[in-house]
């Protein structure tokens, strides 16, 4: 119902003596959703809610291509207080920092109690509820099954096994752009998780209640993995000029034997313009010979702006966007993750995207990455220095010593 049939109503109501409930005028609400999470699917969501609740009419602001861009976008709006902004779809990484600089409002604790028991944890925040998740994430290894296959390479299990078969792939294959993996090098957030992963793997932690537990040697071991990758040409030179997306893009282009990246990529990797449509699979991420397989947890959430001016209404509509229904619909057009458990074993979710049959055990065990007020300051302090060593401009030892050295003036 657009304005000028309101008013018409409005003014029928009136001459009868009646009046129309508050709800029934014009509402807008804008979103803040990621570019890089299929905004168009979203879209077709956002239309269902509107065609269920005449009166709202929901617009999208899209974000940039990375969780900073993102970040940097959105702490501009927030700290200036602006009001344009209703919802915002948060990485997992941020509601505890919006939280705590009051930038999102509270949701009441019946809103969480429904959805996997990592994001409950992960959206509450000293026992009240900030954000509501959107969807579910973690890191996966992505691999041509059809190269694998062809050389009798199995997915490899351990870092070593994936150099291996990597290289082995490449050299028979003959290809100059043929990269044997591809992960997420530059100086982003991504850069945060490819520094955690072996580190993880050799069962050791970062943060335990909000103190530094840094283990130096495992530091070192975790950087000198990654570039070691980089000196014997498993992946390229410039690896530390690669983004999230741009593995995306690299082994959707059929450019890539292994890649690093979310669940998001999947759904690319099946469209027309991909070089790899059946070609695809999924692995859980290798581990430090000797160590436990580990992976990232991702995922978003969707907060409700302290400044809306539009609390109850941005409420239910994240009531909606975050239900079981909506869940189902992004998972099977979008290859999102749902955020709910029974959802991994629906019959629709895996004829859409069968891997999310395996998927739940993984994303139930991702780690998180720290939590702390002050976790800008830890990323910054992570990535810029994954992004050092992998140029060439830091040794892994350096990096390490680096990496302690500030995290114990930020974590002190």
């Amino acid at each position: 119902m657009n304005s000028k049939s309101l008013k018409g109503l409005a003014l029928c109501a009136s001459i009868l003596g009646f009046s129309i409930p508050a709800h029934a005028a014009d509402t807008e609400l804008k979103i803040f959703v990621s570019s890089q999470h299929h905004p168009e699917v979203w879209r077709k969501t956002f239309d269902q809610y509107e065609a269920r609740t005449p009166g709202v009419k929901i617009t999208i602001e899209p974000g940039g291509n990375t969780s900073e861009a993102q970040a940097q976008y959105l702490n501009t709006v927030m700290s200036a207080k602006d009001t344009t902004l209703d919802v915002l779809m948060l990485d997992v990484i941020r509601p505890a920092q919006y939280a705590a600089a009051g930038w999102t409002s509270e949701f009441q604790a019946k809103d969480i109690e429904k959805f996997l028991p990592t994001y409950t944890e992960a959206n509450t925040v000293d026992k009240k509820v900030v954000a509501v998740p959107a969807f579910a994430d973690a890191m996966f290894l992505y691999y041509r099954k059809d190269l694998l296959d062809k050389y009798g390479v199995q997915p490899p299990k351990t870092w070593d096994e994936l150099a291996a078969a990597a290289k082995k792939i490449t050299e028979g294959e003959g290809r100059p752009d043929l990269q044997g993996l591809s992960f997420q090098g530059k100086a982003i957030e991504g850069a945060v998780c490819t520094f955690l992963l072996p580190y993880w793997s050799q069962g050791k932690t970062l943060v335990e209640n909000g103190k530094l537990n840094f283990d130096h040697a495992a530091a070192v071991k975790s950087l000198s993995l990654w570039k070691s990758f980089v000196d014997n040409g498993v992946a390229k030179k410039n690896i530390s000029e690669v983004a999230t997306d741009d593995t995306r893009k690299e082994f959707q282009a059929g450019n890539v034997v292994f890649a690093i990246n979310w669940s998001y990529g999947w759904s690319s990797f099946q469209g027309k313009d991909s070089a790899v449509v059946g070609k695809v699979d999924v692995a859980r991420l290798p581990a430090v010979a000797g160590g436990d397989q580990a992976t990232c947890l991702g995922g978003w959430e969707f907060g409700v702006s302290a400044y809306s001016k539009h609390q109850e209404e941005a409420k239910k509509f994240v009531g909606y966007i975050s239900s079981p229904e909506v869940s189902k619909y992004m998972a099977v057009n979008g290859a999102l993750l749902p955020t709910y458990a029974d959802l991994y074993t629906d019959a629709d979710v895996v004829k859409a995207a069968p891997w999310f049959a395996n998927a739940l055990p993984v994303v139930e065990t991702a780690k998180a990455r720290p939590v702390t007020p002050r976790y800008n300051e830890v990323s910054e302090t992570i990535r810029t220095t994954v992004n050092a060593v992998l140029a060439g401009v830091t040794s892994p030892e350096e990096g390490a010593t680096q990496i302690e050295a500030r995290l114990k003036r930020i974590l002190r």
